[in-house]
């Protein structure tokens, strides 16, 4: 065990311990007396003194020591004696066995050894290791509690001072924290991780130097453990522009793989929500704890290790032995129980699995416990066969919570059934299979009382496989192939009469063997069903596919309109895809899926996959056959951005870096095979090869899943790997591969040879030799058969990652590609504001009350630009920090005014497109385009009645309309204005007579006020505020006359409105123009608006603001936007706190890491 680090005084006068291991900094040291050899006299006289001057010796014989070599160091000794020269070190850890301390060295010598060598000063290296000392002990004294309690003491710790650090909202919830190192360059930083729903935090403070670390989790671009210079095992986090290095955790192993969780998570609940489906206690994140995460990581590795259904959860896993009567032995290894399943699963990897659905189960009972057979459990079968299990720690328990689930399903089967009897009594033209769960003799009874013909009856499922009704016949050396066939029979039949021969049968690597030979044309079918277990569906769902059909059929939908543009295109070369018949079976079961499943509806490829179904099994089958491929075994690979293949794809390019290194490094860039690829993994290699050969390759991922899609791509590149390597360039490659993969022949099919119609070329200028598939897949199993689920599993948290990554770095140039051509803001700055904008969008996400309403509006179907949208509220922030045109209190108005100005569709959301080009106009907008614009935003409908301003006492007409038109400077001169502006009303009044286009709405006197007072907020703190302010009066003074004359002239009639004008000029010397300080009674009734005829044009307002320099120099001096951006992105975060940031001492890095 790790010790708190206690200073240890050596002298040559007693040797008591014995190095057996040192290094620079650490001393691994054994008590004379303890193993090695070391005497009965030796051993006695130690353990003497052991009991007399330490005892503790006694209980750990090994310990481990840290040293300083080459440092002096003064001790003082209990009786205050110093003695010059002694070497002082420290212990910090012991251990009882040999075992034990030789972890502690291991951990030492991979996680600190390198490290100290970076460190100049020794008492820097001291203080550094009892620092990490410590926090080891921290973390292992808290994982001791958090199994004993759910709120231990020192996790309640922890989140104290994860709040006090880091200041999130209270949203923000802690999972889990680790002690570790976090490395700035060469140097490492002790401190402490926080893993929160959201975010990845670090903190440490240093000799005197803070280091604080925020990163989004999805900003994750890349998270994988790997190694550097110092160290052999770091967990790296890589961003958009940084990489940060994680190392020296107590238990790594744990760290990571609650990290990934975590990426895993929020990335797909933020990016991905097209197709996230959660368990339903991770659906609300403030609920997610770290058992929570590790309990969903061991269900969907259950789930993926036997391809049951996402909503299968699993309740128990024990360790028991399973008799294999094959083997006349009890097999080792654990039973796995959930909803609807027991599972069992072998130690040794592909020894033995069995997969057992409760509906299957008869009984399941206790045996008597004895000596040779502890703890046993007899589950029988249906089908007359029993499963022995022994060795069930808690078997009561257990059996007990079986007995439960089993009654639960039986009950909701037996009503399953109990109305579909019912609909049938009602409607005598039903037509209904009804299926035996058992064995490979499933018969489909169908009973039709009425008439084929009969227009009332139902439409009739096809009762067999297209394949039987279209046979084929006249074929070259069919008889051979048919005495192959009835070879492959007796041997299936032989493995059934060993094995089992129903759903429940024993899983081997002998099966495995049988299926890679090709399965037989009679059973691949009913073999299908069994591999992925759609017989349970077919079994558990009587009636249901029946019922889709009718109701699906005849609806008009997207969906349908794809699915009827590619009926014709689906196998066309098969006689049973030339007629009626299979097309109208094609036809209903496509449909009926997409009603099924709305949020895969029909992707391309799906009817490729169905028609090879149909042709093997029953219409009825191959619908549930389709819906274990696309919702089970190929996640996420049918929706509209297609992220399941596109994940696995990138693990293949991995695979391929890895198991064939030499065509990864002649073809750098492997994009290439992954276009090449993507039809590979979508298809099954349905549609790049001869259809009997590639059904063998079907057969094989019924049976092992994804796994020997992965093996048996390597193989074919592996086969090709010389001619790949020569080839000229892509397009070469891609002549080579598709030249091979059509020319892989089935010998012993007795399909008809059919012509592929889907592989890239078709050209035959050189002869190519021929493969066959049974050699093909026989080397995908030797050579790179040993991947386990595990691992894909794990590779596809990492790579999707990456995957969904892509997917928004392709959004957001798209979105950039749009908005460039429009605006002058630098591309740079353009880039840090659309980062600006979709944050703000995350951060409502992560913390807002409604954020499962805000998280559906980025919807990735959606067109590039309109993939995120923000609200007024998130609009507001994000004005606030990247506006130029600041207010002071009047900022959010205006903010809110903006908004309703970008949300022309009234859908209450405006795009990036929107909002970037209103900001180049603040920023980079010629003064009449940002005067058009402030003009824009004080007439409606930016400016509504019920504007927040509303309760202003300038919203209602209290200014006079008699102003001075002689307006006295500072300087003692004046300006007559009467002349200026009687050729200014002139001149615009022949402007507006040669306009053709349409003119913006005049403002009334009310919305002249508003706008002022924008104006004069907007000059606030200005260094030219009393000029502004001077020019601002004049300016407005000349408005409102031009608004009092258009007012005189409109109620008299007269077009010779300028004599009038001349006539009401006021001899005040009053230049106010207007006021807050009017008051109103408190509790008095908003008075109407009277402003009569009272307007001005927007050409007034530009005209007259034209006549002030100091106004057209406001409006048009430089404005610094990408200093504005810098400071948005590390203020962005602050809106959302619960208060300010906490000062910090000595180095403080930025909060948040892009």
């Amino acid at each position: 065990m790790w010790l708190k680090p206690e200073e240890v005084l050596l002298k040559n006068a007693l040797k008591l311990w014995v190095t057996q291991k040192s290094s620079g900094y650490f001393v691994l040291q054994r008590r004379r007396g303890h193993g090695g050899g070391g005497g009965r006299f030796t051993g006695r006289l130690v353990g003497a003194l052991d009991a007399v001057l330490d005892s503790n010796a006694r209980v750990a014989p090994f310990r481990i020591l840290l040293q300083v070599p080459g440092s002096p160091i003064y001790s003082a000794i209990a009786c205050g004696e110093l003695l010059n020269g002694s070497e002082v070190y420290w212990a910090i850890a012991i251990g009882a066995t040999t075992e034990e301390i030789n972890h502690h060295w291991e951990w030492l010598e991979q996680n600190l050894l390198h490290t100290l060598s970076v460190f100049d000063n020794k008492e820097d290296i001291v203080s550094f290791v009892r620092g990490k000392i410590k926090a080891l002990i921290a973390e292992e004294t808290s994982s001791k509690l958090a199994e004993q309690e759910e709120e231990p003491e020192k996790f309640r710790e922890a989140l104290v001072k994860f709040e006090t650090r880091f200041n999130f909202p209270e949203a923000e919830k802690l999972i889990t924290f680790y002690s570790c190192c976090c490395w700035k360059g060469k140097v490492p930083r002790q401190g402490w991780l926080y893993l929160s729903i959201n975010h990845l935090c670090f903190y440490s403070f240093f000799l005197g130097k803070e280091l604080k670390l925020i990163i989004p989790w999805v900003d994750v671009q890349k998270l994988e453990r790997t190694s550097n210079i110092l160290m052999t095992d770091i967990i790296r986090i890589t961003t958009q522009s940084k990489e940060r290095d994680f190392s020296m955790f107590l238990n790594i192993d744990e760290a990571f793989r609650i990290m990934e969780q975590l990426a895993d998570v929020t990335l797909r609940r933020l990016l991905d929500n097209e197709v996230f489906e959660l368990d339903p206690g991770l659906q609300d994140p403030t609920l997610i704890t770290k058992r929570d995460l590790e309990f969903r990581a061991r269900n969907e590795y259950f789930r993926a290790f036997f391809r049951l259904p996402k909503k299968e959860k699993l309740h128990e896993v024990a360790d028991c032995s399973l008799w294999t009567p094959f083997s006349r032995c009890h097999t080792v290894g654990r039973m796995f129980a959930s909803d609807s399943y027991i599972c069992f699963a072998s130690k040794e990897d592909g020894c033995c699995n069995v997969l057992i659905p409760l509906v299957e189960v008869a009984s399941i009972e206790k045996m008597e416990d004895t000596s040779l057979l502890p703890n046993p459990i007899i589950i029988s079968i249906k089908s007359k066969t029993a499963f022995q299990f022994i060795e069930l720690k808690d078997r009561d328990t257990l059996v007990e919570n079986l007995l439960l689930r089993l009654k639960k399903v039986k009950a909701s089967n037996a009503s399953l059934r109990r109305n579909l009897k019912s609909k049938e009594t009602q409607n005598s033209h039903s037509t209904h299979a009804d299926y035996e769960l058992g064995n490979l003799g499933i018969v489909a009874s169908q009973s039709n009382n009425g008439n084929e013909n009969d227009s009332s009856s139902r439409h009739l499922l096809n009762a067999e496989a297209l394949s039987s009704a279209f046979h084929p016949s006249g074929i070259d050396g069919l008889d051979f192939r048919m005495s192959r066939e009835q070879i492959k029979e007796s041997l299936w039949n032989d493995h059934f009469d060993e094995y089992g021969r129903t759903v429940c049968m024993f899983r081997t690597e002998k099966i495995r063997k049988l299926v890679a030979m090709g399965i037989p044309e009679s059973l691949r079918g009913k073999l299908w069903l069994f591999f992925s277990d759609a017989a349970t569906d077919l079994y558990t769902h009587p009636g249901y596919y029946e019922n889709l059909v009718e109701v699906s059929l005849g609806m008009c939908c997207i969906a349908t309109e794809e699915i009827e543009r590619d009926l014709h295109r689906s196998l066309p070369e098969h006689p049973a895809f030339q007629s009626e018949t299979g097309i109208a079976a094609l036809r209903r079961v496509l449909t009926a899926y997409a009603h099924r499943n709305p949020k895969i509806g029909y992707c391309q490829s799906m009817n490729i996959l169905a028609s090879v179904l149909l042709l093997y099994a029953k219409e009825e089958e191959a619908f549930w056959l389709l819906v274990a491929v696309c919702e089970r075994m190929l996640p996420d690979y049918f929706n509209h951005r297609v992220i399941g293949a596109q994940v696995d794809q990138s693990i293949f390019e991995e695979l391929i870096k890895e198991r064939l290194p030499e065509l990864a490094e002649h073809m750098k860039d492997l994009s290439t095979l992954a276009s090449v690829s993507l039809s590979w993994f979508l298809t099954l290699f349905l549609s790049i090869m001869p259809l009997e050969s590639a059904v063998n390759v079907v057969d094989c991922f019924f049976f092992d899943g994804i796994k020997a899609i992965f093996q048996f791509g390597l193989a074919i590149l592996e086969a090709n790997a010389v001619e790949l390597c020569n080839s000229k360039d892509d397009g070469h490659a891609l002549m080579i591969l598709s030249r091979f993969l059509d020319h892989v022949k089935n010998e012993e099919s007795p399909l008809p040879l059919i012509g592929n119609q889907h592989a890239f070329f078709s050209d035959d200028i050189e002869p190519c030799p021929t493969t066959e598939i049974a050699d093909l897949i026989r080397d995908s199993y030797e050579k790179f058969g040993d991947h386990s689920v595990e691992q894909i599993e794990h590779m596809r948290y990492k790579h999707r990652i990456r995957v969904l990554q892509s997917h928004e770095e392709t959004t957001k140039q798209n979105v950039l590609r749009v908005v460039i051509p429009d605006v002058s803001i630098a591309p740079e700055d353009l880039e840090e504001l659309y980062g600006l904008f979709k944050k703000e969008h995350l951060i409502s996400c992560y913390w807002e009350w409604n954020s499962a309403v805000v998280i559906q509006r980025h919807n990735p179907s959606r067109p590039y630009a309109e993939q995120y949208r923000i609200d007024s509220l998130q609009f507001t922030n994000l004005y606030k920090l990247v506006s130029p045109w600041t207010c002071g209190e009047h900022t959010e108005v205006l903010a809110e005014r903006t908004f309703r100005l970008l949300d022309e569709n009234m859908d209450h959301l405006i795009e990036f497109k929107a909002f970037a080009g209103c900001l180049d106009i603040m920023y980079n907008g010629e003064m009449n385009e940002k005067i058009k614009l402030l003009y824009k935003l004080h007439i409606p409908p930016a400016l509504t009645e019920k504007d927040r301003d509303s309760q202003s006492p300038l919203k209602n007409p209290l200014l006079s309309t008699s102003r001075p038109l002689v307006i006295g400077k500072s300087n003692g001169d004046t300006i007559d204005y009467q002349k200026q502006l009687k050729q200014m009303l002139k001149d615009l009044a022949k402007e507006k007579d040669a306009k053709a286009e349409k003119e913006l709405p005049k403002m009334c006197q009310r919305e002249f006020i508003q706008f002022c007072k924008t104006l004069y907020s907007m000059f606030h703190e200005d260094p030219e505020e009393n000029e502004l302010y001077q020019a601002i009066a004049t300016v407005t003074t000349l408005l409102l006359q031009i608004g009092e004359v258009g007012q005189r002239s409109s109620s008299s009639g007269s077009d010779d409105f300028t004599e009038d004008f001349q006539t009401e000029a006021s001899t005040s010397d009053q230049d106010v123009v207007f006021t807050d300080t009017v008051k109103t009674p408190k509790n008095a009734e908003s008075l109407p608006i009277t402003d009569g005829d009272w307007i001005v044009s927007f050409e007034h307002i530009l005209a007259s603001l034209l006549t002030e320099q100091s106004l057209v120099n406001f409006f048009e001096k430089s404005l610094d936007l990408k200093l504005k951006l810098e400071n948005a992105r590390v203020a962005q975060y602050t809106f959302k706190t619960n208060g300010t940031s906490q000062s910090s001492r000595g180095e403080t890095e930025p909060l948040s890491v892009p």
